[in-house]
């Protein structure tokens, strides 16, 4: 049986399920910009379904071309009363037409069918319907997809692939995997399932290097650890590596100021890690992080280092017509800790 959904915050009245243990309802709202997480749980929906009564009938239509009487031919029952899942992607630029047949839909559902409506958030479109749900009018529930950006968020989400399919990966391997697909959770979805079907016991840095070792040595948390351990050569190499690889400037930086406003907060502070962790709203492994990281380090060194960050973020997002450039020059500061030139 599915865990029991939760009460949403007093914005919805309808229950809040996770999308990693999704489950039926007359009305389903998938909403948020997160697409890897909205497939799961659309396909884990079906699977439920499925699994119920194997003679499931599903359908799929797009909100935004939309034919009139569509949802409702698609949800009565058949001559031979199968169950009906209809998938309706695009509700964010749904059709006057959409609108208003899923509005009077809520009023009076068809019994034996469920209705996933996909909304990314990516506009306001849709909204009248997307309140009517989450005022409880369908007999709904909501599976929120929220992005996925932070490296914490990261880490949490293939933490869970690995914790869902109860399979052990070291820390040190799962931080290599999370930095070789930082910027891109689809990619780190599919290389968390590879390594979940390929590999019979734990899961070991060792492996993760011989499965994604190029790649984790282009990427920009391997720019930004060489670089803040002192190794300017290396740091370089990487960069210009990663570069060719087509990696771009502006998350390349976001990655090295992350690091180094981590270690800002940690900085000086002799709280035990999982102390401060908790009052930082950090992970213990990112403290203990930070804090190596600081080796070789003083107040003074670290401060121009943020000052170059907050500039090559700048010159990355339109400020410098040199965006290689500025990330060169912020690379230097922080190898060799000290303002550039000097």
């Amino acid at each position: 049986m599915p865990p029991a959904p939760r009460r949403a915050a007093s914005r919805s009245a309808i229950p809040q399920v996770s999308w990693r243990a999704p489950q039926p309802a007359p009305i389903v709202l998938v909403s948020g910009p997160e697409e890897v997480c909205a497939e799961r749980a659309i396909g884990g929906i079906r699977d439920y379904l499925r699994a119920e009564d194997p003679s499931l009938e599903v359908s799929d239509l797009r909100a935004d071309d939309y034919a009139v009487g569509e949802l409702l031919a698609l949800t009565s029952p058949s001559l031979f009363g199968e169950p009906r899942l209809v998938r309706v992607a695009g509700v964010e630029k749904c059709t006057d037409a959409f609108l208003a047949e899923a509005l009077a839909y809520l009023e009076h559902p068809q019994d034996g069918a469920t209705v996933v409506l996909r909304h990314t958030g990516a506009s306001v479109r849709g909204k009248k319907l997307l309140d009517a749900i989450r005022a409880g009018t369908g007999d709904g529930i909501e599976i929120a997809c929220a992005a996925i950006k932070r490296d914490a968020d990261r880490f949490d989400f293939a933490a869970g692939e690995f914790r869902a399919a109860q399979r052990r990966i070291a820390p040190a391997a799962l931080r290599a995997l999370v930095s070789a697909f930082a910027d891109d959770v689809t990619e780190l979805a599919a290389a968390c399932q590879q390594l979940i079907s390929d590999v019979s016991g734990d899961i070991g840095e060792d492996i993760v290097q011989r499965y994604y070792g190029g790649r984790v040595e282009t990427t920009a948390f391997a720019v930004a650890d060489t670089a803040i351990a002192g190794r300017y050569g290396d740091a370089l190499i990487a960069l210009r590596h990663a570069l060719a690889s087509g990696a771009d400037p502006v998350p390349m930086v976001a990655a090295i100021a992350m690091k180094l406003r981590s270690m800002a907060r940690v900085a000086g502070n002799r709280e035990p890690a999982k102390q401060l962790a908790a009052r930082l709203g950090m992970k213990d492994w990112q403290v203990d992080r930070a804090r190596r990281d600081l080796t070789g380090w003083n107040e003074a060194s670290l401060s121009t280092a943020i000052q170059a960050a907050a500039r090559a973020d700048a010159e990355v997002k339109g400020a410098s017509r040199d965006p290689v450039f500025a990330v060169e020059r912020l690379v230097t500061v922080i190898a060799t800790r000290a303002p550039y030139g000097a």
